[in-house]
Parts: C-alpha cells; sequence; structure tokens
C-alpha cells in the first residue's frame, strides 16, 4: 500500500536525476494524497519529459472518473492478469517521482506514522502505469497508479507491502515504448534493499491531507513504554 508521500526535491535535481531535457517548476509537497495531480516522467520525443497526472488511475473504459479513488495502488503479482492494468503494463508505463512516502502502524483506533526515504535523501521513482480517459463533454483526464509489492525487511516492522522503488538502471527498460513483453517488466517490480533505505517516525498531522508543510517528516520522539 502506498496511500501518501512527499516530493520537495527542487525541479534542477529531478530533471539530474531523470534525465529531464528541461527543468520542470515543482513547489515542494510534503502529503500528496490521491487525487491530487502528481508528477510523473514519461518516455517522449526525444527523451523523456515530466507531466502532471491524477493520482488514481481510470481505466479508458470507466463509466466515470470516481473508480480511479480505488485504484491508487496496483498489486504486481496481479498486473498481468487485471484487465484494468493489463494493457498499460504493456504500453503505458511511467515513472511517479518522490523523495519519500508514509506508512502507518497499528490496528484499530491509533495509528503512528512513519516516513521512509532513501538514506542519503536522494530523490527516486515509482514504478507506476497511467491512462488515458475520456468523460463527458469530451474532457480528457490522464491518470496514474504506484505498483506495489511484499515489503522489504525495513518496511516489513510496519506494513506487509511497499511501493515498488526502481533503480536507476531500471528506468530504461521501464520507460521503452518499445519493450511489451510483460516477463522482463516484471522482473523488475521486486522490494527495495532495506540497506538503502531509512526510517522515522512522524507526526499525526500527515493524517490530515490540509497539513502539507516540512513539519509532516519531523521525526517524532518516540516515548519509551
Amino acid at each position: 500500500m502506498c496511500g501518501r508521500f512527499t516530493l520537495h526535491t527542487s525541479g534542477a535535481a529531478v530533471a539530474r536525476q531523470f534525465e529531464l531535457a528541461e527543468v520542470p517548476e515543482l513547489a515542494p509537497r510534503y502529503n500528496i494524497a490521491p487525487t491530487q495531480d502528481v508528477p510523473v516522467v514519461r518516455a517522449a520525443e526525444p527523451g523523456r519529459a515530466l507531466h502532471m497526472l491524477r493520482w488514481g488511475l481510470i481505466p479508458s473504459w470507466a463509466k466515470d472518473a470516481s473508480i480511479g479513488v480505488k485504484m491508487i495502488n496496483a498489486r504486481a503479482e496481479t498486473l498481468a492478469e487485471k484487465p484494468a492494468f493489463r494493457t498499460a503494463l504493456a504500453r503505458r508505463r511511467c515513472l511517479v517521482l518522490a523523495d519519500g512516502f508514509y506508512e502507518w502502524q497499528g490496528s484499530a483506533g491509533k495509528k503512528q506514522p512513519f516516513y521512509f526515504h532513501m538514506d542519503d535523501s536522494q530523490p527516486f521513482a515509482f514504478a507506476g502505469l497511467w491512462e488515458r480517459w475520456r468523460g463527458p463533454n469530451d474532457a480528457v483526464v490522464e491518470s496514474c497508479t504506484i505498483i506495489t509489492t511484499e515489503a522489504n525487511e525495513l518496511l516489513r516492522t510496519v506494513h506487509d507491502r511497499m511501493p515498488v522503488i526502481l533503480p536507476p538502471e531500471s528506468y530504461a527498460l521501464w520507460l521503452d515504448p518499445a519493450m511489451h513483453d510483460a516477463g522482463p517488466l516484471l522482473n523488475l517490480l521486486q522490494p527495495f534493499p532495506a540497506e538503502e533505505m531509512a526510517s522515522q517516525p512522524v507526526s499525526p498531522l500527515v493524517n490530515r491531507v490540509t497539513n502539507d508543510g516540512p513539519e509532516c517528516i519531523a521525526p517524532l520522539q518516540m516515548r519509551s513504554v
């Protein structure tokens, strides 16, 4: 599961990391939530380009856009089988840009949010799929989903799933418009190495979508029991 993430890295750093021809204008965001527009990188001619897509994939055959709320994530294990994701896996892949994400520990009642990021705090990319949906009055909505897989050792203490984080050497294959074979693509969808990541508990401020400042990722001093 991935339900909230961050991207507060500068546009210049994003352009370098993802080999973009142009430096994007990106406002720092600390609490990105479903249905909001999120930055993704897609193959372009030439190279790669950044676009803003709605988070929550709307299949082309959907009757209305509300289905996207249920499709913010897609399980790696069933991508090639699910009608909502099968064609996108073959033809419409993207990188969803981030520099951290949240997961919550606990069951019913109070849940403690944790913030996960790279140990060097650099931006990274979730493996994503995108779709183009034409709604009433021919309005076009481009949307995306984040692929998830089983949790690595770091995440496992908090949640049993994690978003697929692609290493930079996999970007070219994932974005290659000539690659339609599911086999090599599915092989990329593995848990990211735990030793290259870090985490810390953070304030419940992140639970409210309207809170979107650096205080959302500030480390929380946990009380010992």
